[in-house]
């Protein structure tokens, strides 16, 4: 499936991955294992892995020589799951002149509450396991940095909302989860003539996405529930 969904970006989805083309580099904040931080961004990936990465590719090289196979290039800003491609959803939005879109894949292989003991008990340790809910956030707005760190606390909310929803429990803690071990979501700034300083709950652009992620985070854990058995 490829459809445009803004006027500067296009989206390819696929069994193995979510790909946003952008005709004009975008702004994004994001805690990618690729590219990840504050960057401008030609291409952003969202690649289905085994939940074991086979050595000795690193998720950096694994997703780097995909996008080379794909011929995406540019600067690629890659995340990855060990979800399957079909608990992707979107939503999108238009509110007074501005558009608002949502992109999740999930899996709760590996749900977790905030607060629970790590796997891996040395400081700088790097984990192996796989993004499982990968969260995607586009606006035709420009937002400000402060908006933009904003929206990430509000998908984040959003997210763990969604889950408490879902009575989704920590195999750890047995106690509500909060997320995965291993989410990631990124921030798209817009080329719109709008500017958005503030996106939290007392205004209406915060209203919206904190409404879409959360509504769009449950169809997708949704379906991981209901098709469990495959992963």
């Amino acid at each position: 499936m490829t459809i445009l969904i803004t006027q500067y970006a296009t989206l390819n989805h696929t069994s193995q991955h979510i790909h946003v083309d952008f005709s004009v580099p975008h702004q994004v904040l994001s805690s990618a294992v690729l590219n990840g931080g504050l960057v401008d961004a030609d291409h952003i990936v969202n690649l289905r892995v085994s939940k074991c990465l086979a050595a000795p590719n690193s998720p950096q090289d694994a997703l780097n020589e995909y996008c080379d196979d794909a011929n995406w290039n540019g600067l690629r800003v890659g995340m990855m799951t060990a979800a399957y491609m079909d608990s992707f959803r979107m939503a999108k939005e238009s509110v007074q002149g501005i558009d608002i879109i949502v992109l999740v894949t999930s899996g709760l292989a590996n749900a977790r509450r905030i607060g629970d003991r790590a796997e891996h008990r040395i400081m700088a340790a790097e984990s192996k396991e796989i993004g499982t809910i990968n969260i995607i956030m586009l606006t035709s707005a420009k937002l400000t940095g402060a908006a933009m760190v904003e929206a990430i606390l509000m998908i984040t909310e959003a997210k763990t909302a969604a889950l408490q929803d879902a009575g989704i429990m920590s195999p750890v803690s047995k106690k509500i989860a909060t997320g995965t071990g291993t989410d990631s979501v990124a921030v798209v700034n817009g080329q719109g003539t709008d500017t958005i300083n503030y996106c939290g709950k007392h205004v209406l652009f915060g209203e919206i996405l904190g409404r879409m992620v959360t509504e769009t985070v449950a169809s997708s854990i949704a379906w991981d529930i209901e098709n469990s058995q495959l992963s």
